[in-house]
């Protein structure tokens, strides 16, 4: 997404904290390392401070992308880019349901370190945006 927001962003979101853009030399070294090594051929593009997390933004492939690491260096979950198109079938479904009145404007497909996969749509309705989260089946995740 090109505000790249991870569903642990919009805990400190709520709670009206904004990201902090850092300098890579103000990211912990074991952060930067395990980013180093689970994107070896990719270099940063920026980096922010996501609560207690950093969040690494890049592009692998033409996908924007971003990954969410600890101050210890483990990776909490990476977010890339997509077509609100290409959103399951039975998110979109939900989506024309219960958000009929919303536009659909970005999507991301959300990875957690154990392998979870989820869907996150952002969706906005008289200019106000939100982002909400679902499982492939299409049941909610979290907003």
């Amino acid at each position: 997404m090109k505000k790249t927001l991870f569903s642990t962003l919009l805990a400190v979101l709520a709670l009206g904290a904004q990201a902090q853009m850092l300098k890579p030399a103000q990211v912990p070294a074991a952060a930067r390392a395990t980013f180093k090594a689970k994107f070896p051929l990719v270099k940063t593009n920026s980096w922010e401070k996501e609560g207690d997390k950093y969040e690494a933004g890049f592009k692998q492939n033409g996908i924007t992308m971003s990954a969410l690491i600890t101050p210890a260096g483990e990776l909490v979950e990476t977010e890339s880019d997509m077509s609100p198109a290409k959103l399951p079938a039975a998110v979109r479904a939900k989506l024309a349901s219960d958000y009929k009145a919303y536009k659909v404007t970005e999507a991301a497909v959300l990875v957690s370190a154990s392998g979870a996969t989820t869907y996150e749509a952002e969706v906005s309705k008289g200019g106000k945006h939100q982002d909400v989260v679902f499982n492939a089946d299409g049941t909610l995740a979290k907003k």
